[in-house]
């Protein structure tokens, strides 16, 4: 079964897509330097704000997820996966990791990509607070 599901959010100039296990997104607006795993700020959707057919389908064994990051010209994608451990509470961020760790902000684990894995060029274009970004 494919179920899809879009967040929309921006870029900020502070984004950095350099660490080297997780790609995050979040609602918040404002973002530091240390935030090495933001991608994309000001989303309109966090864990919580999925459909519960989206995250009951996440939970299932062997759950595969494909993630596609849209910003103007640049996109890339990366596939993860579900877990039955999931606890997808989190109400402003999602995370993606290549680890097999879980805690309430995880969306998917045993990622083949993390924020430093992006492409340059989408990361320039993620720097951009007008840029829309659709993943």
């Amino acid at each position: 079964m494919e179920i899809t599901e879009i967040i929309l959010a921006y870029g900020h100039k502070n984004i950095q897509a350099t660490h080297n296990s997780t790609l995050e997104i979040t609602k918040e607006a404002e973002l530091s330097k240390e935030g090495d795993c933001i991608i994309a700020v000001s989303a309109d959707k966090a864990i919580t704000d999925l459909s519960s057919n989206f995250r009951e389908n996440l939970r299932k064994e062997n759950a595969k997820i494909t993630i596609l990051i849209e910003a103007g010209d640049a996109e890339e994608k990366m596939n993860a996966f579900g877990d039955p451990r999931l606890i997808l509470t989190h109400s402003t961020d999602i995370v993606v990791r290549k680890s097999s760790y879980i805690c309430n902000r995880t969306l998917a684990i045993r990622a083949d990509k993390a924020a430093c894995d992006l492409p340059r060029k989408l990361v320039k274009r993620l720097r951009d607070p007008k840029q829309k970004v659709k993943v």
